[in-house]
């Protein structure tokens, strides 16, 4: 199988979909490995590297695409590489399809066999390759959100951890799973106050257990959220349904009771964001905005700002699943492995993932019937 190895073109995103190592070991399987030049420069992979381990190192994005299988990539395609890709390809990335109608029409158009790294799930709803970047994503918020709290950043001049005889700073996180979690463990370490919401008892449960009870737990309710969100410092919004557009939990008229000066970090901004204030996706360049006041970051590839780490725990997520596809072939693959039939958004026109198609409002189509019946 040929399997290409793209440049990410998102702003200021130096992820990429495989190290020199993973590609040595497609390699060492018999499979075949186009990499565009310097798609691993931004994190810390020179051409060199990949030209070692045997691989062909290309100047055209477009050659990658034509002659290629899979197409390994770490963010979903931009505008300007749709018209890369041919009928039939395999695309294996992060997709967020549910909060982007027109790369989801190009997918179907062109019959593209689109695995969405965050739809991949196991059947105790563990999402393998989400996790990584996750963990990332949330100790990332505080740390960012931290940072912005600083008045020369606009922020209201609040130290989260506070000093002996000051008050801490109160951060409150909306969503109690893997984001949400790793938020809490960066907000706790630096001494703030720290308010955690979900609509699980048994994961609050867990939660308490976990902190030892040095965190607040509240049940995720319009009353409670309302009320956290009045007092909060920094709102982090940490809430995922897989697959489909995140639910708005914080609302406009709760944003605008909190403090000048206050931060907001919305971590699921790119499944849509689950803060009402959210309405646009910014970039490392430009990250953020004020509204009512209050410091609104809404980036969409956090990660991405520390490619280093990033790439090395997503390799090791993703390169299992990848080999399974190379190995055995896109449709045998898939069909073996009820993980990756789950990670299937789209296949030969069709949609096939549920919360996709209810989110964007068009037709689903079960996987396994259509993989059976077609090709």
């Amino acid at each position: 199988m040929v399997i290409g190895l793209v440049r990410e073109i998102k702003n200021n995103e130096n992820r990429v979909g495989l190290t020199p190592s993973g590609v040595e070991v497609l390699i060492k399987r018999g499979h075949k490995v186009l990499v565009e030049k310097g798609a691993g420069i931004g994190s810390g992979f020179g051409d060199g590297f990949y030209k070692d381990v045997g691989a062909e190192v290309v100047d055209k994005k477009s050659y990658v695409f034509n002659q290629s299988d899979v197409i390994v990539k770490v963010k979903e395609p931009l505008e300007e590489e749709y018209d890369l890709f041919k009928t039939g390809q395999t695309l294996y990335t992060y997709l967020h399809l549910a909060a982007n109608k027109p790369l989801t029409e190009v997918l179907l158009k062109k019959k593209i066999t689109g695995i969405g790294y965050e739809t991949v799930q196991l059947k105790n709803g563990r999402l393998p390759l989400l996790v990584p970047m996750s963990e990332i994503a949330g100790r990332m918020s505080v740390q960012i959100g931290a940072n912005l709290l600083q008045k020369y950043n606009g922020g209201s001049g609040i130290l989260l951890g506070g000093v002996p005889g000051v008050m801490q700073g109160e951060v409150v996180i909306i969503g109690g799973g893997i984001v949400g979690t790793n938020a809490a463990k960066i907000a706790c370490g630096l001494g703030a106050r720290v308010t955690i919401m979900d609509i699980s008892n048994e994961r609050l449960a867990y939660l308490d257990d976990i902190f030892f009870g040095r965190i607040t737990t509240l049940t995720c309710n319009e009353y409670n959220v309302a009320k956290a969100v009045e007092k909060a410092d920094l709102l982090i919004g940490a809430v995922l349904v897989a697959g489909a557009s995140a639910p708005k939990i914080v609302s406009k008229e709760m944003v605008k009771t909190m403090k000048k000066g206050s931060v907001i970090v919305d971590v699921a901004i790119d499944q849509g964001g689950s803060i009402e204030t959210i309405d646009r996706v910014t970039t490392h360049d430009d990250p953020c905005y004020e509204k009512y006041g209050v410091i609104h970051y809404s980036v969409a590839n956090m990660p991405g700002a520390v490619p280093k780490t990033s790439t090395l725990a997503l390799e090791a997520a993703t390169l299992p699943y990848l080999i399974e596809i190379a190995d055995n072939g896109v449709k045998e693959a898939i069909l073996k492995d009820e993980a990756l039939l789950l990670g299937l958004n789209t296949y030969a026109g069709s949609i096939t993932c549920k919360a996709v198609a209810e989110s964007l409002e068009l037709p689903y189509v079960d996987p396994r019937e259509i993989m059976v019946n077609k090709f």
